[in-house]
C-alpha cells in the first residue's frame, strides 16, 4: 500500500475495513481467512494491519500472497526492551498493542480519510485501539480468535476480580456460566494462575477493555458451542452481541512434506495412526518427551510424531520461533527409533500439519489444545487427545473433554504436572481403539459436516456474517 505525503492511498469504491491482527500466525491465519469471506462473499475491500515486532519471514510471504484487494500495512517495530526478559508472552503482547495506539490511529485516520472506513475489526488482543474507531466514528467489533466460551470468561472476569480476593485455583467450587461448562479454577486461562503477576494485571485490563466494543466476531460456529451461543443470544453474557462466524482454518498452504510424512502414511491403514504435535509455540519438558515416548511403545498404536526441542522452563519457549535450535531427537530414549520403527515415525520440529489431518491413516490428534489446530482437527473429522499447555488451553480442553465430548485428556500423575508413560499408553489406547474413541469419532464427524454446512450460503456462521457485513454496508450508506 502507497504513502503519499503521509497518508495510506488505496482509493476504491468498494465499502472498506480495516482489519489488526496481534502478532503470531496463529492470529494472522485466521484473521485472514475472516478477511476473505467479508471481500469473497460481501464484496468489501480490506487493509490489513500487522506488526513488525516477532515478524517472521513465513509471516512476510504469506502476508505476500494475500489476493490484490487486501492490502496489508505494517506497524513499525515498537521497542519492548525495557521489559524483563522472562516477561510472559502475553505481557509482551499486551504492552506491544498498547504503545502501538499512536501508529494504529496515524494508519486509520488516513485509510478513512481515502477510502471512508465502513469498521474497523480489532484482534482480541488490541481492544486499546478501540478508542480510536470510536474517535472517528467507525463501527467496530473485536474478532476473538477462539471459542465463545473464552469470551464469556473475559466478559466475566472484571467481576470475579471484583469479588473474590484468593487466588482462582483455591476457589471452593468451580465457576458457573451461562451455557458454558462449569470451570474449575485451576483450568482458567494461564495469565489467571497469579493474580499478583504483572500478566495477570494487563489479561484485567484486556477484559475490561472487551466492554467498550461494539460486539464480537468468533473463530467458531453454532454448532460447536451450542448453549454458550443460546447464552449469548439471550443476553445472559451483556448487551453485546457476539456472531459466531467460523470455522476459520488454513488451507494446506502449499505445506512442503521435508520427511516425507505423506508417503509413509499412505501405507498405513486407515484411521490407524495418531497424530502427535503440540502446535508451533508449545514445548514439553524433557521428562515428559522421555515419558510420551515410552507410553508410546506401550501403547502398541501407531504414531507420526512430530518432536520439538524440549524445555525446562517455558511451555511455549517455541511461540515467535525464538526457542533452542539443537536436535529435538536427541531428548528421546536411547534406541526407541529403532523399537518403534515398525509402527511409528518421528519428525524434527514441523510437518504438514493440514495434509496429515486430512489423510486417511489418520486416527486421532494428540494436541496442545490450541484453537486453531482444534478446528484442524474438526474439520477434518479427528477425534483428539487434549493436552493443554499455556493461553487459553486448559479452557479449551475442559470444553473438548466435558462439554463437546470429542477429547480425551490425560490425568497429570505428579504435582509438577508430568503426566507419566502408563497414563500416556492408556489414553492413546482408549482413542485409537476403546469404546470412548469409538464414540469421539462418530461425534466429531458430526461436527465435521456442520462445520463445512455453516460455511455454506445458508448456514448459521453464513448468516451471522452476512448480517454484520449488510449493517456496515447500511450505514456507510447513510453516513454518506
Amino acid at each position: 500500500m502507497a504513502m503519499v505525503n503521509g497518508e495510506v492511498q488505496n482509493r476504491n469504491p468498494q465499502p472498506h475495513i480495516a482489519f489488526l491482527s496481534s502478532p503470531g500466525m496463529g492470529h494472522i491465519i485466521p484473521m485472514v481467512e475472516l478477511v476473505k469471506r467479508f471481500v469473497d462473499q460481501h464484496g468489501f475491500s480490506a487493509t490489513l494491519l500487522t506488526f513488525s515486532n516477532f515478524s517472521s519471514p513465513t509471516q512476510s510471504d504469506f502476508l505476500a500472497s494475500l489476493p490484490p484487494c487486501i492490502s496489508s500495512v505494517s506497524i513499525p517495530l515498537i521497542s519492548l526492551d525495557d521489559l524483563p526478559p522472562n516477561s510472559n508472552i502475553e505481557t509482551r503482547i499486551c504492552v506491544l498493542t498498547h504503545r502501538s495506539v499512536p501508529h494504529v490511529r496515524s494508519v486509520l485516520q488516513s485509510l478513512h480519510k481515502s477510502n471512508k472506513l465502513v469498521a474497523f475489526v480489532p484482534d482480541f488482543f488490541c481492544p486499546d485501539t478501540i478508542p480510536i474507531a470510536k474517535e472517528l466514528s467507525i463501527p467496530h467489533f473485536l474478532f476473538v480468535t477462539t471459542n465463545l466460551a473464552f469470551l464469556a470468561f473475559m466478559l466475566h472476569l472484571p467481576h470475579l476480580d471484583e469479588t473474590t480476593t484468593c487466588q482462582y485455583h483455591d476457589l471452593p467450587e468451580p465457576l458457573h456460566l451461562p451455557g458454558c461448562v462449569p470451570l474449575w479454577g485451576k483450568d482458567f486461562i494461564d495469565p489467571a494462575r497469579d493474580r499478583t503477576s504483572e500478566v495477570y494485571k494487563w489479561i484485567l485490563r484486556l477484559a475490561k477493555g472487551y466492554g467498550n466494543a461494539e460486539g464480537f466476531l468468533l473463530n467458531s460456529f453454532e454448532n460447536m458451542e451450542p448453549e454458550t451461543a443460546k447464552a449469548f443470544r439471550d443476553g445472559k453474557h451483556g448487551p453485546q452481541p457476539a456472531y459466531a462466524v467460523g470455522p476459520f482454518v488454513r488451507s494446506d498452504m502449499g505445506e512442503a512434506d521435508e520427511f516425507g510424512c505423506l508417503p509413509w502414511l499412505d501405507k498405513q491403514p486407515d484411521s490407524s495412526v495418531l497424530f502427535i504435535s503440540f502446535g508451533s509455540g508449545g514445548t514439553l519438558r524433557i521428562e515428559q518427551i522421555r515419558e510420551i515416548a515410552f507410553g508410546l511403545e506401550e501403547s502398541g498404536q501407531r504414531f507420526l510424531w512430530v518432536v520439538r526441542t524440549p524445555s525446562d522452563t517455558e511451555k511455549n519457549g517455541t511461540f515467535f520461533g525464538l526457542g533452542k535450535q539443537d536436535s529435538p531427537i536427541s531428548y528421546l530414549p536411547e534406541g526407541f527409533i529403532e523399537r518403534t520403527k515398525e509402527v511409528g515415525m518421528v519428525v524434527p520440529s514441523w510437518a504438514p500439519q493440514v495434509k496429515i489431518l486430512n489423510h486417511k491413516a489418520t486416527g486421532g490428534f494428540l494436541l496442545h489444545g490450541g484453537w486453531n489446530s482444534t478446528l484442524e482437527s474438526v474439520s477434518h473429522g479427528v477425534p483428539m487427545i487434549s493436552w493443554p499447555l499455556y493461553a487459553e488451553q486448559h479452557m479449551n480442553t475442559v470444553l473438548l473433554s466435558e462439554g463437546i465430548g470429542i477429547a480425551l485428556r490425560p490425568k497429570e500423575s505428579h504435582e509438577d504436572g508430568i503426566v507419566e508413560r502408563g497414563e500416556v499408553a492408556r489414553v492413546i489406547r482408549d482413542l485409537m481403539e476403546g469404546v470412548n474413541g469409538k464414540r469421539m469419532r462418530s461425534k466429531v464427524k458430526e461436527l465435521q459436516e456442520a462445520a463445512s454446512s455453516a460455511l455454506a450460503v445458508g448456514g448459521a456462521s453464513y448468516q451471522a456474517l452476512e448480517e454484520v457485513a449488510n449493517k456496515w454496508k447500511k450505514n456507510a450508506l447513510v453516513s454518506e
